[in-house]
């Protein structure tokens, strides 16, 4: 039997401890995603500062997250050996110096490595920061804690995209980045001030053996592969959209500036609506129910940036924006609910997924855009969103995986 205060206290609501975990975590994640980001608005000026096409300029962003993807599958065995703070507080500090790097990068190869570089880094904080929220944080605040730091992604990518593009046009490129960096170096510092140390953690040798043999065990689940495939899918068509829509908007007729290019992405808050509303509809008639219509709001929007009116395309993104944060929203929370075991290495499965399709699909959507201009991106995208309707109505026939989850997944 323990006596009371044997056992390491959690951190609750309410307390300073909380607060400074949930500013720690929310400056962990601007950090991180604004860093991955800032180089989405800058495509069309990086392709003419190093002569690129729009595919090979889209490199800055998918190298980064493709990298990314495939260290998120071992960060976190590292993670169960060197402790959660120390890990992400490096993470964030050297990626915030290797965006410095990528500002003073005297070509285009040697930028790519830098973001290369930087996606290896930054790993080591999507992977951990949930392992940490569950670990010390009292399961009842523990929604809040992760909502604040959900909240800190789309705050990050939003204001790494809206500051690169003003700051660009302000400066160059290479200032925008530069500051993007310094910013996310006063991010880690105060990371490394506020957070608490972990007071839960168990250190583990890492067991790649172990690894493997769960990871197979999740891949044979017809449910979670299809998940996978819808991570794949969503990620691949809302990042093609992105990233060449500005190519459309800086060219005749419209010719936006990167300030205004940037401004474009101040749509993520209708994702961060988007993103609560489905879940909670989600929670309310079941995910099944829900996921598809949000596929097709997706491909409605799309429809809707076919028009030549600044406005109507405005809106048609909105709605691709909308439906892409509801989906997601869906899709990666039922990926917790399907896993019967290894809940956290099945969400690492699904964020692979995720960036391999913002990789892969984003930079193939370029020669789309070679070949056919936005009417190539936007058949491409629509072909995949074709895939992904087809795909939800699959999850939906779907027989839940044990009999204890079929409330949680009809």
């Amino acid at each position: 039997m323990r006596h009371a205060g044997s056992e390491p206290a959690y951190i609750h609501t309410g307390t300073s401890e909380f607060w400074r975990a949930s500013v720690a975590l929310v400056a962990a994640a601007f950090c991180t995603f604004a860093l991955i980001y800032c180089v989405q608005p800058l495509m069309p000026v990086l392709a003419a500062a190093f002569q690129l096409s729009p595919a090979a300029s889209s490199l800055a962003l998918s190298v980064t997250t493709a990298v990314l993807a495939v260290s998120m599958l071992v960060v976190g065995l590292f993670s169960d050996a060197l402790g959660r703070k120390r890990l992400m507080g490096c993470s964030l500090t050297i990626s915030a110096l290797l965006s410095i790097g990528t500002a003073l990068a005297p070509s285009w190869h040697l930028l790519l490595v830098t973001r290369a570089l930087a996606g290896i880094a930054l790993s080591g904080v999507p992977a951990i920061a949930m392992a940490y929220v569950g670990e010390e944080v009292y399961p009842a605040s523990g929604g809040l804690a992760m909502g604040l730091y959900v909240g800190g992604t789309a705050l990050g990518g939003m204001s790494g995209r809206l500051l690169a593009g003003v700051l660009c046009d302000l400066f160059s490129w290479r200032a925008a980045i530069g500051i993007i960096g310094l910013l996310a170096l006063v991010a880690a510092a105060l990371f490394w001030i506020l957070l608490p140390r972990s007071r839960h953690f168990t250190r583990r040798s890492p067991n790649l053996l172990q690894l493997t043999a769960t990871t197979l065990s999740h891949l044979r689940d017809p449910g979670l592969r299809w998940l996978f495939l819808m991570g794949f899918l969503l990620m691949g068509s809302f990042v093609s959209v992105y990233n060449y829509i500005e190519f459309r908007l800086v060219a005749p007729p419209y010719y936006l500036t990167q300030s205004h290019v940037g401004l474009l992405f101040t749509v993520y808050v209708i994702g961060m609506f988007s993103s609560a509303w489905a879940g909670k509809l989600a929670g309310r008639y079941g995910p099944r129910a829900v996921l598809w219509s949000m596929i097709v709001v997706m491909a409605v929007g799309l429809l809707v940036t076919f028009a030549r009116s600044l406005p109507l395309i405005l809106v048609g993104i909105s709605l691709v924006t909308f439906g892409f944060f509801g989906g997601h929203s869906i899709s990666s929370g039922w990926v917790g609910r399907r896993a019967h075991q290894a809940k956290a290495l099945a969400s690492s499965l699904y964020l692979f997924a995720y960036y391999v399709g913002s990789s892969v699909v984003g930079t193939l959507a370029g020669i789309c855009w070679s070949i056919q201009g936005w009417i190539g991106v936007a058949t491409a995208v629509g072909g995949l969103l074709l895939i992904a309707l087809v795909v939800s109505l699959r999850l939906s026939r779907l027989e839940p995986l044990k009999p204890q989850l079929a409330i949680a997944e009809d």
